[in-house]
């Protein structure tokens, strides 16, 4: 009688470790779990204490839309809608324009052009705290040394309220906003601009093109999908801005700079009233998905990044 050997069935692991997908799938697992934790449930938690009137030390219970009612007749909530479009629209044209320029800049043949570029990432790694109270100091109300210079000059007969009147203290923090996110975007251009073959160039300049046309039809197309990535990643950034805000106003004067990110953090922390300041954040998500679905549907369409017209 022969015996006949069966060809033992591989174990889980061997199938895992041969296949492909699986073995991906494997690795993706520990991201996975981190953004269930850390990003899917404070989510969704955000979201069910919308619909509840939770106090801080007092379990809430389901009311529907009743804070989204409530703040739909909030003055102070349109008011901090309305600074919030401001000071992100303002600051993230402002950061685009500026930090072009400088990527272009330093995109020539410079001196010493390397050291320029780590000087340039300052304003970006120094933490946001430090910044900001950097330019409390700077808008100072009696020990402004922006004052303090045009009154030397004779420009001024007495120092400028910066942080005291509504429009100075909105084009405050805006102007804080713009020097710290400008070297994000000007780093982020210059990578892509290096990119960008410089035989192209080349072969306008002998067509005649002048350096705008050369901007225009070869710089600007090529450009085209970073100038997405960018202004998608600097519009959420100071849509979503807190600690700036927080530093230098707290929201005031008169609410005047209020974002809806520091109103939400008032209503639900110093103001105990969480289910009102979760809803005030989940007020935010509907602009960040048109400012995500923009920059996907309108920054990246193909005809606009081969230099054609739509």
């Amino acid at each position: 009688m022969s015996s006949i050997k069966t060809a033992s069935k591989p174990s889980f692991l061997d199938r895992l470790s041969q296949s492909r997908n699986g073995l991906g799938l494997l690795f993706m697992l520990p991201a996975a779990v981190f953004l269930l934790c850390f990003l899917t449930y404070p989510l969704a938690l955000g979201v069910w204490l919308g619909f509840t009137d939770t106090r801080i030390g007092r379990p809430g219970i389901f009311i529907g839309l009743e804070n989204y009612l409530y703040l739909f007749e909030d003055s102070v909530f349109w008011l901090s809608v309305f600074n919030t479009l401001l000071y992100t629209t303002v600051a993230s044209v402002l950061k685009f324009g500026l930090g072009l320029w400088l990527a272009i800049l330093l995109n020539e043949h410079l001196p010493f052009k390397n050291l320029f570029r780590a000087i340039i990432l300052l304003p970006w790694v120094v933490p946001t705290v430090l910044s900001a109270l950097a330019f409390w100091w700077i808008f100072d109300s009696q020990f402004s040394i922006i004052s303090w210079v045009l009154m030397q000059w004779g420009i001024l007969d007495a120092p400028i309220n910066f942080l005291g009147d509504p429009n100075t203290a909105r084009a405050s923090v805006i102007a804080a906003n713009v020097w710290r996110g400008i070297p994000f975007v000007a780093i982020s251009l210059l990578a892509g601009l290096q990119t960008i073959p410089q035989s192209l160039h080349e072969a306008a300049a002998l067509d005649g093109a002048t350096s705008w046309q050369r901007f225009r039809n070869v710089t600007l197309p090529l450009l085209t999908p970073i100038i997405a990535v960018v202004m998608t990643f600097s519009v959420l950034f100071t849509f979503t801005d807190f600690q700036l805000i927080y530093v230098l106003t707290r929201g005031g004067p008169v609410n005047a700079t209020h974002l809806m990110a520091t109103l939400s953090f008032q209503r639900g922390i110093p103001g105990g009233q969480l289910g009102e300041g979760a809803a005030i954040a989940v007020a935010m998500i509907p602009f960040l998905l048109a400012a995500i679905l923009f920059s996907f549907f309108g920054l990246q369409r193909r005809k606009w990044q081969q230099g054609g017209t739509d």
